[in-house]
């Protein structure tokens, strides 16, 4: 895998195109994933190998991408942890034990590697049917995530909950979020020994805090989840909703790739990164409802601007949309993969 377009990118090394995948590129933009979970729950699909394996494989089969993802979820730790977690349609993730209290903080587990086990064992029958076609991306929810799903019981849009234990108990906000760190450095761990090639942090919720608290309760636990990886030719990539801004705070992690949203123009950002650290994205995922000409014109725009530029990876900057036509996504799989430096 070390040879792989994607890898070698993400290593800041030369390659003839960019890399693709994009992020919920096995999701619910595709009938083959609806004719998967139309027959089994969400977690069903995350803790059934086989299952999450057929997932997996669906963009590398329809789509021909340069990497595939792990499915499942970046709240399996949270549950793992003890939070009682599921999934509701139209409603999203619910945690029916919300964590508020020191004692809900206490009774959270930290040595719970055994009850992931089945994510070690999906990456075993993944890479079984990769076969060494394309690298295999592990990941996890970064610790301020998953503890906002935690703190507020399921999805939020304004954090209430959340910030006020970061404002009002700091001391128990970094309890918490220590515990979180720890299990999901033993998680990254347990993936890459299982034999994922590449993982990814996703601090979905990090554009919900200002610059001062982001540094003191996301980013250095993210830090300290990276300085404990086993990274031998194991890439690590960061990504952060608000990465446009974070970016900079983000390279003293030390990821070896950063994730960058929209917002922001990419060879500036990469530009003021440190050598050696690529960029991955950032096209918007709205552009994929455009006219197959506007989705072309902005890729090309996209690429022509990261021309010549060692350690760029496209992706979006955000996942897929479910109801974006997969028709124009594998358009512009194809668009990306026709493209020569």
């Amino acid at each position: 895998m070390r040879d792989s377009l994607l890898i070698k990118a993400a290593f800041s090394e030369q390659t003839e195109r960019p890399p693709v995948w994009m992020m919920r590129q096995a999701g619910r933009f595709m009938k083959e994933y609806w004719d998967i979970k139309n027959k089994y729950s969400f977690l069903e699909m995350c803790k059934t190998p086989e299952i999450a394996a057929d997932v997996t494989m669906l963009p590398v089969d329809l789509l021909g991408i340069d990497g595939a993802i792990l499915f499942s979820d970046i709240l399996v730790t949270g549950e793992a942890m003890g939070g009682d977690l599921s999934f509701n349609a139209g409603v999203g993730p619910l945690f029916a034990n919300p964590v508020r209290t020191q004692a809900d903080i206490d009774a959270l587990q930290t040595d719970v590697l055994d009850k992931l086990q089945y994510v070690g064992d999906a990456i075993k029958v993944i890479q079984q049917r990769l076969n060494g076609r394309i690298p295999l991306i592990g990941f996890a929810g970064a610790p301020f995530t998953v503890m906002s799903y935690l703190v507020e019981g399921g999805s939020s849009k304004d954090f209430k909950r959340t910030k006020l234990m970061l404002h009002n108990e700091p001391e128990m906000a970094h309890q918490l979020l220590s515990k979180i760190a720890t299990v999901t450095a033993d998680y990254l761990n347990m993936q890459i020994a299982a034999g994922v090639n590449a993982v990814q942090i996703f601090d979905s919720w990090a554009q919900a805090l200002a610059w001062d608290d982001y540094k003191e309760f996301s980013h250095r636990y993210i830090a300290e989840i990276i300085s404990k990886l086993n990274r031998k030719d194991i890439p690590v990539i960061s990504f952060c909703k608000g990465s446009s801004v974070f970016a900079p705070l983000m390279a003293e992690a030390k990821p070896d790739v950063i994730s960058i949203d929209w917002n922001v123009d990419l060879l500036d950002i990469k530009k003021r990164l440190p050598a050696g650290i690529a960029v991955q994205g950032n096209l918007d995922p709205h552009i994929l409802y455009a006219d197959k000409k506007v989705i072309k014109e902005r890729i090309y725009r996209l690429f022509d601007r990261m021309k010549g530029e060692n350690g760029f990876i496209f992706n979006l900057g955000h996942g897929i949309m479910p109801d974006i036509p997969f028709d124009n996504v594998k358009y512009a799989v194809e668009v990306i993969k026709e493209y020569r430096n």
